[in-house]
Order: structure tokens, then sequence, then C-alpha cells
């Protein structure tokens, strides 16, 4: 998603007065509140999950337990992600007729904007009457009603498992607290295999029961507060639970959706329209107007969630190696931090110069990469850091691809001591 991306809604510097029915362009103050705020939010969910994800895998229920990528998986990703995209620009865009009017009805007719959405007005040539009827595949309200709900389950989840650890620090050592367990199997005797097995407390009940009303907000007001704070659990547990084997996977992926992301922003409309027509927590807004209207501001500057995911995922892989190396530095995880930061200011600082939005992974990518393949070109350590893979993984291909690797890795420093 486009970084820093204005709402369609917003002012710019050559917006009209309001008497022309546009709103007039934030103050410095309030653009600079903005950005500052978005890049504090991208921040947190990186930092915090990278840490999570060193001990995710130690959970003891299903849904803790890491999914790892693969290079293969990297390899598809931009793939997949293209089809997705270009499938939500055809489900907003894309409209045609009604193919019981054909004939001469067709040889006249117009468009119109209505409540229900876009229609067609045809007249018929002979009797001159008007017929209108809807152009759009699917009604774009109702479209957004059903990924509203969709993410409200998501994103009770998902705020739920977010909270979970900081709530318990304030329940009382007298809470009773019961242990329960979601199980669910398919077959039978020796043959029976365990789909979901969830394990949780009364503590998780009532960070469940919070996060519910968290939703329904969202779902009713689909306040910014509500958004932004669906917005950072998903990005929390994506950077947490989704797990790079390898450096060279990080790569393939971080490269593919490098090229995805430029193309889709600057070679076409797809993403911008995407971003501004999708009613969901897939991106983090603040107001750009806050200081002028409090909480009902609705001048929002947008950061979408792939641009904290993607280099997230990337970092808490630098971090679990920096823990491997056993050498009690994080070397690698502060550096490849600071170029997030960089990355991301230069991503809002460009996009501010020139008014458009900005491919945050043109900027994000390089730096994300760039800076602790330098740091590990200079402490001599590239071996090691491509070699390392991630052995906190469920998925037994990847576990073998962990193993053939480490045996590699362990080969070749048997080499360097016989010589």
């Amino acid at each position: 998603m486009d970084s820093a991306l204005r709402d369609p809604h917003n002012g710019s510097a050559g917006a009209r007065s309001p008497a022309n029915g546009t709103r007039p362009p934030s103050t410095p103050e309030g653009i600079a509140l903005a950005y500052g705020s978005l890049l504090l939010m991208a921040l947190l969910p990186i930092f915090f999950g990278a840490l999570r994800s060193v001990r995710c895998a130690r959970g003891k229920n299903a849904s803790d337990m890491p999914e790892t990528i693969t290079s293969r998986d990297a390899a598809r990703f931009p793939i997949i992600a293209s089809c997705t995209l270009l499938g939500l620009y055809l489900f907003f865009k894309v409209y045609f007729p009604n193919k019981s009017y054909t004939g001469s009805v067709l040889q006249t007719w117009k468009t119109q904007n209505s409540k229900k959405g876009k229609t067609a007005i045809i007249q018929n040539p002979t009797t001159r009457d008007n017929h209108s009827f809807p152009l759009e595949i699917f009604s774009q309200e109702y479209i957004n009603l059903l990924l509203s709900v969709y993410f409200f389950v998501l994103g009770i989840l998902a705020l739920s498992h977010t909270i979970s650890p900081l709530m318990n620090k304030f329940f009382p050592a007298n809470f009773p607290n019961r242990q329960y367990q979601l199980l669910f199997t398919q077959g039978s005797g020796e043959s029976k295999e365990e789909i979901i097995n969830y394990e949780f407390d009364t503590k998780d009940l009532v960070c469940l029961g919070l996060s519910t009303i968290v939703g329904v907000w969202y779902l009713l007001r689909k306040h910014w507060i509500a958004n932004n704070l669906f917005g950072l659990a998903f990005s929390l547990n994506g950077v947490e639970l989704l797990h790079l084997n390898n450096v060279s996977t990080g790569c393939i992926l971080l490269g593919g959706l490098f090229i995805y992301d430029v193309f889709w922003v600057f070679g076409t409309n797809v993403m911008v329209t995407v971003a501004k027509s999708f009613e969901a927590p897939i991106k983090l807004v603040f107001p750009q107007d806050l200081l002028e209207k409090g909480l009902e501001a609705d001048n929002f500057a947008m950061l979408g969630l792939g641009d904290i995911v993607i280099p997230g995922i990337f970092i808490a892989l630098l971090l679990r190696f920096d823990i491997s190396l056993k050498k009690n530095t994080h070397t690698y995880f502060y550096t490849s931090f600071a170029a997030y930061i960089f990355g991301l200011g230069l991503t809002i600082f460009i996009m501010h110069i020139f008014k458009h939005a900005q491919p945050a992974l043109l900027y994000l990518v390089p730096a994300c990469v760039g800076f602790p393949v330098l740091v590990a070109l200079a402490k001599g350590e590239v071996t090691e850091m491509f070699s390392y893979e991630d052995s906190n993984s469920k998925d037994p291909a990847a576990a073998a691809e962990s193993r053939e690797g480490r045996e590699a890795s362990a080969s070749r420093e048997q080499e360097k001591k016989d010589k």
C-alpha cells in the first residue's frame, strides 16, 4: 500500500476556498503532526513485534506458532498480491450495462451518480422513454459492508492477542482465572487429526471482550482511532507470527514487492484507487486537521500496513540472527531499525515535496537490506548472515532447509579450521 497517501478529500497547497466546496489546505503544524504520528505508529509494531517474534515459537497454542515464509512463498507473493489488488480494483471500478437493454435502446445513453451508485440513463429513440439501471457489478457499499464484518472479526482476534500480555499485568493475584480449551478434530482413533487446538483462560476472555468493544465502535462509526487500533494489532501480529526462514528469502520477498509497489503506484492508478475506496483497517491514518477539529477531524494522511509488516518481518529476522550470534549485541536489528526510520522519513519527505503518492518500498527496501549488508561486510559476517536459518518453524520443509543450512555452515567453519 502507498505510504502517507493523502485522502481523496485532502486539501493541498493549491486547494480552493471553502466557498468552492473544498476544505482549505492543512496547516504546516497539522501536517508535521500527522506525518510524525504515522512514523511513530509504524515503528511501534515493528519494534515490539520483533521482540515478541523471538519467543512466539515457545507458545503452547498452535495459533501462536510462527508461520514460516520460504523462498518459494516469497517468489509467489508479489504475483498473488498483484492479482488480489487488481481484483479489488475491478470490484470497485468496472461497470457493465444490463443485458436486458439491447438493440436500439443502447444507441443513446449517459451515466449519473445516485445514492445507490453509478447508473445508466438510456433513452429509447422510438418512444423517447428513459430507462435507468445500475452499472456496478456489485454495489461498493455492499462490498465495504462485507469487508467491514470480515475485518471486524479478524480485528477483534488480533487486538485481543496483542493486548493480552499487557493486560495480564493489571489483573490482581487473586483473580479467578480458569483454563479452557477449544479442540476440533478430524477422524477417529489412530487417524484422528487436530484441526484446531486453542487453549485460553478467563483473562483472555476479558481481553476479547475489550477488543469487541473496539470492534463495535469501528463497525458503527469507522472512527480513525478504532481503525488505527486494529491496524496496529494487525501489524504487530504480522511481524510476530510471520517468519522468514533466512535472509535470502527476505531479499527475494522484499525485491519482488519493491517491483510490485513501484509498478502499481507509478505505472497505474490501481493502488491509489483501491487505497481510497477500500474501507477496511488495512492502513494507518492520522488527521492533518486534528489541531483545528479535534477527534472529529477528517483530513487524513495514510500509511499502508504492507509498508510496515513487510520490512518488519525482515527486521525481526535480523534480531533473531543477532541472538543466534550470542554476542549480547543487537547490531543488525538496530541498524535495520534505523534504516527503516530513514527510509520512511525519506518517503514522507519526497511525497510532501512532489505532492504525489509514493511507493514506500522504493525507499524502504534498499535501506533495510542495504544498511545491514554493509554492516556485515564491515564486520566480515556476510557468510554467517546469509547462512543463518531460522529454526523456530512448524513447517517441516522449512525445518529441513534450516538443518541443511546449519550443516553447510558447520562444514565451512570446519574447513577454515583445518586450513
